[in-house]
């Protein structure tokens, strides 16, 4: 998460499968719990492959995953290698599942009118649906602060912030693409350099008619249960449209909950990737879980796998395959965002 507050594009894919499985009427149909228990189940997120991912993108070897280093492009194209196993197509236009794009930025030693230029790459995947105008967005932000000089321990690893909610983006795709056909398009990206401003959902964001995204589900440092307790996610900019209460809904049911962000003096909705969709309407929020007031994690290089609660962790990515469930069906569509309401980065 950025620790600092704040034309249409037509669609050709290449399927890495070789074929579509068709979709129930009701995409995500609960299950019932055996021996007569009425709570509904979570669907099945796979805990080892999550601790298997996030093991990877936190490990010392990414260097912090710095989104103007090489250790962001080892980052994506790790990324980009588990969507092709999975299996999702890729967009038109990208290299692979890579979206690459330019941005300048004031190196060691230069002037502000000395700025070099650096190649940065966003990581897209699609699961094509039905409503092939219609998309449903799951992202994350794959990068961190990278090397931190001056102790023992130099590398801000970010495992929280944000291997946890990139993992998230990878598990959902592989579950979803499980599933049957879905009626509206999914997309799954995982941005570089917000922490650098936002650079990569800003260029995303000018690759697609905002009007054709029907919501945003950003995630951002799940690896710590929230202050509520254990299966509960908190959503950022709940009250400005109507995405927080169809999630309530959708998982009402179930042992999980979401609800609004209990920390609305840090100005989070306008901190991380969801803020630039949502200043064009879309109705983008961040879900998270980690009481970020007072995690001694944050932004330091104690932020390792180790700190985490993989299996809270496992539980959010299951709550949020099941939240999306009626988004994605076309059953319910979420009201717009008021653009003018959301602070500039």
């Amino acid at each position: 998460m950025d620790p600092t507050p704040d034309s249409e594009c037509r669609l050709v894919t290449r399927s890495r499968t070789g074929h579509y499985l068709f979709m129930l009427a009701t995409f995500g149909a609960l299950a019932v719990s055996p021996v007569g228990a009425s709570i509904p189940q979570l669907p099945e997120i796979n805990r080892v492959s999550v601790e298997r991912v996030i093991s990877v993108l936190a490990d010392d070897g990414m260097e912090g995953r710095s989104a103007f280093s090489p250790s962001a492009l080892r980052a994506a194209e790790f990324i980009a290698g588990e969507f092709d196993r999975i299996g999702l197509h890729e967009v038109s236009g990208n290299n692979g599942y890579l979206q690459h794009f330019k941005a300048r930025r004031r190196g060691r030693g230069q002037t502000d009118t000395e700025q070099a230029e650096y190649e940065l790459s966003n990581v897209v995947g699609m699961i094509a649906g039905n409503r092939t105008d219609e998309f449903v967005v799951f992202s994350a932000h794959y990068d961190h602060i990278g090397i931190r000089p001056g102790g023992d321990d130099v590398i801000a690893n970010g495992a929280n912030d944000n291997a946890s909610g990139t993992t998230a983006v990878i598990e959902l795709a592989r579950y979803f693409n499980s599933q049957p056909k879905p009626e509206r398009t999914l997309l799954f990206v995982a941005f570089t350099a917000e922490e650098s401003g936002g650079l990569g959902s800003r260029h995303f964001s000018e690759q697609l008619d905002p009007d054709s995204i029907v919501a945003m589900f950003n995630i951002e440092m799940i690896g710590k249960p929230a202050v509520s307790g254990p299966n509960t996610a908190w959503i950022t900019g709940f009250e400005r449209s109507s995405f927080g209460e169809i999630l309530q809904r959708a998982v009402e049911d179930t042992q999980y909950g979401f609800y609004a962000d209990p920390y609305p003096d840090q100005n989070l909705f306008s901190r991380s990737d969801n803020a630039t969709l949502a200043r064009l309407g879309v109705p983008a929020h961040s879900i998270s879980t980690t009481p970020i007031d007072v995690d001694p994690d944050y932004h330091q290089v104690t932020d390792h796998v180790d700190t985490l609660d993989l299996d809270h962790m496992t539980e959010t990515i299951r709550a949020i395959a099941m939240a999306g469930g009626t988004i994605i069906s076309g059953a319910e569509t979420p009201t717009r965002v008021d653009p003018s309401s959301i602070r500039r980065r």
